[in-house]
């Protein structure tokens, strides 16, 4: 009975030892929609290793137009989005789509164009007259056509400028940033781009900033959670995760570390 008692023993103490020896489960993986330019400028890479270090899970990334990303949350295939279209992301919140949207950084929008700037606009800082002179001058501009953040913007300039875009001048290309700002280098034309990506694609385009200070210009990121009342299969947890480090004093310090060629992209501001 001893020998029964003895091996029963030492195959719980082994089943034990294994059960303490086996790794945690890994935590669910988070997936987040977002803007091109949080992914082209380089950040997301730079940040996010960070973070699921921390977490011991993935962060799942898809990289599109702010509309787009808004919409993947609509149907409820990420659990967070960070996007930049203020207004936008207001009516995805009121819809009851999203919950617990919090600022995260900001930085600017620019005009690029070719350094013999044809149409004049160079120096320029009020945006509005920057958009009358393009359109007057026929030099040849490519939107993003994408309905991404950038793109919503460009045509709330357009509307408060009183200029209806059209003709073989303007071209809506329905790319992400950083495939518009290497067409506009081919093509020798402006664009309307964020800082951050034309900072990250400067040196292989060879375009030039012309048109920036103008306040109308300011460019805020937001991360807000799918609402999980809305779609109940989502990692609501691990979405409230990532929005409290990104906005902690953490992930708001690497945020500010994030240069490109000594030259700060994107600027912190949680609350």
């Amino acid at each position: 009975m001893r020998g029964v008692n003895a091996m029963v023993h030492g195959v719980l103490a082994a089943c034990a030892a294994a059960i303490l020896a086996a790794p945690a489960a890994a935590a669910p993986d988070i997936r987040m929609s977002t803007t091109t330019s949080t992914e082209a400028s380089g950040l997301l890479p730079f940040l996010l290793p960070a973070f699921e270090v921390k977490c011991g899970c993935k962060v799942r990334v898809i990289a599109v137009g702010t509309g787009k990303a808004l919409e993947i949350g609509r149907n409820g295939d990420v659990d967070v989005v960070l996007v930049h279209a203020r207004p936008a992301e207001d009516r995805f919140l009121a819809e009851g789509l999203g919950v617990n949207r919090r600022d995260v950084m900001y930085n600017d929008f620019i005009i690029v164009g070719p350094e013999g700037d044809p149409a004049g606009v160079k120096g320029t800082q009020d945006v509005l007259e920057a958009m009358k002179k393009l359109a007057a001058s026929g030099a040849p501009f490519i939107s993003r056509g994408d309905s991404s953040g950038t793109d919503q913007m460009e045509k709330s300039y357009w509307q408060a400028a009183g200029v209806t875009p059209r003709g073989s001048w303007y071209v809506s290309a329905g790319l992400g940033m950083g495939e518009v700002l290497t067409m506009a280098a081919e093509k020798r034309a402006y664009t309307l781009t964020d800082r951050a990506t034309y900072g990250a694609y400067r040196a292989r385009i060879g375009l030039a900033i012309l048109v920036e200070g103008d306040p109308r210009m300011f460019n805020p990121y937001g991360i807000i959670a799918v609402n999980p009342q809305r779609h109940p299969g989502v990692n609501f947890q691990g979405a409230m995760d990532l929005i409290s480090w990104i906005t902690s004093p953490d992930g708001q310090r690497r945020i500010a570390d994030y240069k490109v060629n000594g030259e700060q992209l994107f600027y912190p501001n949680a609350r």
